[in-house]
């Protein structure tokens, strides 16, 4: 049995983290889903950067949208949105079999409104209209200012996908929002079912502190950061607070693992996806990741609900000198500046292509 589909009967669901239109257009994304117990799918500004980027299979669009008057975001918006559109339909079996847990796309709101909470909530309705798609999260960034925009965005019956959270303690702020958020909505006699994913992203941690490791403790920081989230959010669910919720119909915000992909030439290419195996949890898996996986992965045991050896693996490198606190929001800053990075350049490439072609039409 392939590992993907060891893991898929383990209870966690496996998402792919890339969409380009010629993933779609030659029918690989739906072998995935095939083939490969692919569930659902996410997107950020860097995987849209590179997937217009590279090649042409999105200039008849941009030109197209040119003509009818669109430009910059609006553009892109519309152009991103077809692709995650076409998805959407290709998972919307599996979101109807899963009665709605699973069989989810992703699209992010602006980067540049990260630390404007309004502005986020106004683009989180707008992107959600504009999708006209039940399966189709809504990315927001679980810094300070995400925070109590999840929350509201949650309370007017957005489904969202707390992205760029990177600790437990990030996890666990994320969380509060979104029980909030539906604890509003049952207050308010509305109905508690509005689907919510927290995405902890992981290898980001190993990348910046092996170079301050021994080589024994390398590549092990991020699965730590990962089983100590997942105790907090298997005691969550187990609380006197969420039972009630879930009493009145709630579902749970599932935890969803994210920058599982190996970083580290020395490491195994498919490290954090056999590690982190759990049920009730999302991984989402870069295509090449992904593909490692279904070659020749190796899933453990299904994580411990007790969190296992995280604290110790913690304990060891702070007494390595690393300060996790100051580390995990520097990793939420600078995912934020790297998306933004992403973002201008994206926007930069589509204006670029759009006078190009224009000049050639």
């Amino acid at each position: 049995m392939k590992a993907t589909q060891q893991l898929h009967n383990l209870g966690q669901s496996l998402w792919l983290d890339n969409i380009t239109r010629t993933l779609l257009d030659s029918g690989t994304l739906a072998r995935y889903i095939a083939e490969l117990s692919v569930t659902g799918l996410t997107s950020n500004p860097s995987i849209f950067d590179a997937a217009i980027g590279d090649g042409e299979a999105y200039d008849a669009g941009i030109h197209a949208k040119s003509l009818a008057g669109l430009s910059g975001e609006p553009l892109f918006m519309e152009l991103a949105l077809e692709d995650l559109r076409r998805a959407a339909d290709l998972f919307k079996p599996v979101f109807d079999a899963t009665h709605q847990v699973d069989g989810w796309v992703s699209m992010e709101v602006s980067p540049l409104l990260a630390a404007d909470t309004d502005g986020t909530i106004a683009a989180a309705e707008a992107i959600h209209a504009q999708a006209d798609r039940p399966n189709l999260f809504v990315k927001i960034p679980g810094t300070p200012e995400g925070i109590p925009a999840i929350e509201e965005a949650i309370f007017r019956g957005i489904p969202i996908n707390v992205t760029l959270l990177f600790s437990c303690e990030q996890y666990l702020a994320a969380a509060g929002a979104y029980l909030r958020g539906i604890e509003r909505r049952i207050a308010a006699g509305k109905d508690p079912q509005v689907a919510s994913v927290a995405s902890v992203f992981l290898s980001r941690w190993d990348v910046a502190v092996n170079p301050q490791l021994p080589a024994d403790q390398h590549n092990r920081l991020g699965i730590a950061v990962a089983k100590q989230t997942y105790r907090a959010y298997r005691e969550l669910l187990a609380s006197p607070r969420w039972l009630t919720l879930a009493a009145a119909g709630a579902r749970p915000q599932r935890v969803l693992w994210a920058s599982t992909g190996s970083k580290d030439p020395n490491a195994s290419d498919t490290l954090y996806v056999d590690a982190l195996g759990a049920p009730d949890t999302v991984d989402t898996i870069p295509e090449k990741t992904l593909l490692a996986v279904a070659d020749h992965g190796k899933p453990g045991p299904a994580m411990p609900m007790d969190g296992g050896d995280a604290e110790a693996v913690l304990a060891s490198v702070t007494a390595a000198g690393v300060d996790l606190d100051a580390l995990a929001t520097k990793l939420q800053q600078d995912g934020a500046a790297a998306f933004v990075k992403s973002w201008t350049q994206l926007l930069q490439r589509i204006a670029d292509k759009q006078a190009a072609l224009s000049a050639k039409h």
